[in-house]
């Protein structure tokens, strides 16, 4: 079945190819990330996969006023098992980040480019690559009348990358899932294909608004800067975190906690006026060991002391926490038969471990299903020039294939 399956892949290898630049030409940007939201992308998918072998295609749209459609499309389609009772759910995600500065990309981020070995652009590794890869999958088995076991379902879904509420929430709401299933979440991995993850940090964005009071530039005695006392806190806040937040956890490719300055709102847009608001975001990715809703309540307690320096009014909000959830057991079948199909398709000894989070494992192990996280990628997502490169992107669709095919 190896060398069957090695054959098959190489046959689709251009289809391939040209299906990931189809995806990563299509703006899906989320819409809370100021983008036009996943339709486009669902409907070019939903007539990609229209002739396959699937049992079934259904589409499961969530309501939401953020996009003029009103609704974030959620694709699932089903391949049919020889016993129906289980099913092994393959989700990816079909919304991206925003491009961010064009001037640090060297081509468009929506028109992709094949370049040394690489496809540029954006969503193209994050989560495109394994998109397609788990799409061309099945279709490989399916071509060569493998009958699984199990129900081979794929997930595609919206809104991963700002809460998924949208997205796999909505269908863990819908009742689709069932005791015994088992998920992959190729959403995230190593250049070399070497790591599987089974366990996700806390997520714990905060949103940090200083109030002060707005006034002429060459009058701060009557005014109260607001990004000078916003950006005082920031820095005791970082330097508080990271001095009491600082154990270590080797299960995590980084073992710490982190806690990152990211989003900065503009405040004024003129130079000669002192801003009378401040907005400012931190990402912080916390260890399983500590209690986010305690975290806050620190730093709330640490904010007093600078509105008293300062004052001005803080307000620290959490824009988006997500609490880390039970790891998947590193020896659980859906981990074991993973790494079996990494070895012979690969022959990489898998290591097993956890990242910072943010993937739908997460959330899928917190409704009480087993899952692990695997793909390779060389770590461009969400960055300028984001690449997949498309040795990686065949190879990910063999061990895929091999894996389905045992399920």
């Amino acid at each position: 079945m190896r060398e069957s399956i090695i054959k098959k892949v190489e046959e689709l290898k251009e289809e391939i190819i040209e299906s990931s630049k189809k995806f990563t030409s299509i703006n899906s940007v989320n819409p809370r990330a100021g983008g036009p939201g996943e339709k486009e992308a669902a409907e070019w998918l939903e007539s990609l996969i229209k002739g396959w072998n699937f049992y079934k295609i259904k589409r499961y749209d969530a309501p939401d006023d953020a996009v003029e459609y009103g609704y974030r499309p959620n694709i699932v389609a089903t391949y049919k098992g020889q016993n129906s009772q289980r099913t092994i759910w393959f989700v990816t995600h079909m919304d991206k980040v925003p491009a961010g500065d064009i001037k640090s990309w060297e081509t468009d981020p929506f028109q992709p480019v094949v370049k040394d070995g690489k496809i540029f652009g954006r969503g193209s590794e994050d989560n495109g690559a394994s998109l397609i890869s788990t799409l061309y999958a099945v279709k490989s088995i399916m071509d060569l009348k493998v009958r699984p076991e199990n129900n081979i379902a794929l997930a595609l879904v919206s809104d991963e990358e700002t809460g998924s509420e949208f997205g796999i929430k909505y269908l863990l709401k819908q009742g689709l899932f069932k005791e015994g299933d088992w998920f992959y979440v190729p959403d995230a991995g190593e250049p070399d294909g070497s790591f599987i993850e089974v366990a996700e940090k806390s997520i714990m964005w905060l949103k940090i608004t200083t109030i002060g009071k707005q006034g002429h530039a060459s009058m701060p005695n009557i005014s109260i800067n607001a990004h000078r006392a916003g950006m005082d806190f920031a820095v005791a806040a970082d330097k508080y975190f990271h001095e009491t937040y600082n154990q270590r956890d080797d299960l995590f490719n980084y073992p710490y906690s982190s806690f990152e300055p990211t989003k900065k709102v503009s405040n004024v847009e003129n130079i000669n006026t002192i801003p009378g608001t401040d907005i400012i975001y931190f990402d912080g990715r916390i260890l399983p060991n500590y209690d986010v809703e305690q975290i806050i309540n620190n730093l709330k307690n640490l904010s007093k002391e600078y509105e008293n320096k300062w004052n001005v009014k803080i307000i620290i909000e959490g824009e988006h926490l997500e609490k880390s959830t039970k790891p998947t057991p590193k020896d659980h079948p859906c981990v074991e038969m993973l790494k079996e199909s990494i070895m012979n398709l690969r022959n990489i000894e898998a290591k097993v471990g956890g990242i910072g989070g943010g993937t739908c494992a997460a959330i899928v192990r917190g409704a009480g299903f087993p899952a692990a996280v695997w793909s390779t990628i060389d770590g461009t997502a969400h960055q300028p020039n984001e690449y997949v490169k498309i040795d990686n992107l065949i190879k990910d669709t063999q061990v895929f294939a091999c894996l389905m095919s045992n399920l």
